[in-house]
């Protein structure tokens, strides 16, 4: 393949790329779908985990805080 070759195939996807507008277009508002309970499922499930991970952790503290003999 030669540098001529390679120039002619370069050329119209420069142009094509140069041509586009700078401004991606306007997105439309994401459309439901069959899966969008699920997903709010999984989110609300991720939110109580989250919970419960925190509360885990403060209680491990504060139980870490007794067996040196701090008081809380």
């Amino acid at each position: 393949m030669g540098t001529n070759s390679l120039w002619q195939m370069l050329l119209p996807v420069c142009l094509l790329v140069g041509c586009g507008s700078a401004e991606s277009p306007a997105q439309k508002p994401q459309e439901k779908t069959v899966f969008d309970p699920l997903v709010q499922q999984e989110q609300r499930a991720r939110d109580v985990q989250k919970t419960v991970d925190a509360n885990a952790d403060r209680t491990r503290k504060m139980l870490d805080a007794q067996e040196r003999g701090e008081t809380p």
